[in-house]
């Protein structure tokens, strides 16, 4: 027969032991859970691992360089031999509007770059094809991955309006980035025909 003093007891006094080992084990589990997620040689920490590994390889799959037009290179003058002066003006050429499409294999990327220009003619103009000097170069850091400079043969017949082409170079081709740290540029180039490969940047 219980005594009168247990029959008194309150139910949390009752329960105090049995609540105090479901506490205990609730902390055991989470201090076993948080050591597995925190160890860089478990199994959910190298899923982590692999699965960003497939984000940057698909980052890159997908990274096609932008394309720059160089400051300094979207308009050019021509005067002919004459004076540089507003009434010796034979044409003025500008471009705008670049845009690109990239491929890519294990090794090598290959670019397809293009740009919109217009021939404005000036008071010298006479009709016939103009031919305007348009380099496109890749950068990478200090190096110098790609360096073409294109002579682009414009056919311009109306002294009175301006003449629109499409410039592109689809042969733009260097060695496939390991990161995004690729920079293309194109631009009007007066400078040699031929720039060399190396730790220096095109004109």
């Amino acid at each position: 027969m219980k005594s009168e003093a247990q029959k008194s007891l309150p139910f949390y006094q009752l329960c105090a032991p049995i609540c105090a080992m479901i506490f205990a084990l609730g902390l055991a589990g989470c201090s076993t859970s948080g050591s597995n997620a925190d160890d860089p040689n478990s199994e959910r920490a190298q899923q982590t691992a692999e699965a960003q590994k497939r984000i940057t390889a698909s980052e890159l799959t997908a990274f096609c360089p932008t394309v720059t037009i160089r400051e300094g290179t979207s308009v050019l003058t021509s005067y002919g031999k004459a004076d540089k002066t507003p009434e010796n003006l034979v044409f003025q050429a500008s471009i705008s509007n670049q845009t690109r499409s990239c491929q890519s294999n294990d090794t090598t990327m290959t670019m397809n770059v293009a740009v919109a220009g217009k021939i404005v003619p000036g008071p010298k103009f006479a009709p016939g094809t103009i031919t305007v000097p348009i380099r496109v170069a890749v950068i990478q850091g200090t190096d110098v991955l790609y360096s073409t400079l294109h002579k682009q043969a414009v056919s311009a017949s109306d002294a009175n309006a301006a003449t629109q082409f499409v410039f592109n170079d689809s042969a733009v081709s260097f060695p496939k980035p390991t990161a995004q740290n690729i920079q293309v540029f194109i631009g009007f180039d007066e400078g040699p025909e031929t720039a060399s490969k190396g730790k220096s940047k095109p004109k």
